[in-house]
């Protein structure tokens, strides 16, 4: 991978958000789950589509803080429309583990 320039990095808008609704997408074509994600202030709540139904279910998400990229222009899933990308790393198995601060944190605060 090349290397980027720090002024690159800043470019990218990193948040923590609260998921505030999980529903189940089961017409995505890779299984999914859609979010909806209150970053407060000016950001306020978007939506997203999450594959992370090994580690996830809808139910345990909500309440949950996650780091996402509000910058990113939306992009349509199937009938859904993303507008954030939330970020996660896989496991050993490839299944993805969201990102989330290690102690709760004010909404919209940006990842430096």
């Amino acid at each position: 991978m090349s290397e980027i320039r720090f002024d690159d990095f800043l470019k990218v808008d990193i948040r923590v958000g609260t998921v505030i609704q999980a529903d189940p997408f089961p017409e995505a074509r890779k299984p999914a789950i859609k979010l909806w994600v209150d970053f407060g202030g000016d950001i306020g709540v978007k939506k997203t589509s999450a594959q992370i139904t090994d580690h996830y279910q809808p139910e345990t998400l909500v309440g949950r803080q996650v780091m996402a990229v509000v910058n990113f222009p939306p992009r349509q899933i199937g009938p859904f429309m993303s507008e954030v990308l939330v970020l996660g790393v896989p496991d050993a198995d490839g299944a993805i583990v969201l990102l989330a601060p290690d102690q709760e944190v004010p909404l919209g605060g940006r990842m430096h």
